[in-house]
Order: C-alpha cells, then structure tokens, then sequence
C-alpha cells in the first residue's frame, strides 16, 4: 500500500469518526455529552483538514500519486501489467 493509499483511508477513517460523532450528538439528551461529542467532532474535522492538505500535497509533489487514485496506471504499473501478460 502506498503512503498516498494510506493517507486517503486515514482521511476516510477521519471524516466517518466525525459523522458518527455528531450523529451521536444528535441521538443522545445529555447535555454534557451532547457538548463533547460536538467538540470531538470538531476536532476530527480539523484533522481531517489537516490530512486533506497533506494528500493534496503529496498529490502534488507525487504526480503518479494522482493517477493511482484517478484509476489510471503509472509506467511502473503498465510494466508490470505487461510483464505478467508476457509470462503467461
């Protein structure tokens, strides 16, 4: 798995824990709870910022990285691709 895989499930990971959190928020009476569980929400939407500019960065630094997640293979895929095909 590469570091640009690893980040964007991170990132994934990130925004579904903050769903969860406010749907929680919404589910509960509690005012105390309801209190944390929007500030921990808070919190993993920043990360999430934080983690979505570290993509776009690696992104743009790592052009390869922007063809692996738009589905289209590298030359270091195509090769391998390739190479398979021919051993068969």
């Amino acid at each position: 798995m590469t570091t640009i895989n690893k980040l964007e499930k991170v990132l994934s990971s990130a925004k579904s824990l903050a769903a969860d959190l406010k749907t929680f928020s919404l589910d509960t009476q509690d005012q105390q709870a309801k209190q944390m569980f929007n500030q921990l929400s808070s919190q993993i939407e920043n990360i999430s910022q934080m983690l979505q500019s570290r993509v776009d960065f690696v992104k743009n630094e790592e052009p390869q990285y922007m063809q692996e997640s738009q589905g289209t293979p590298t030359s270091n895929q195509q090769n391998n691709t390739t190479q398979n095909t021919q051993k068969k």
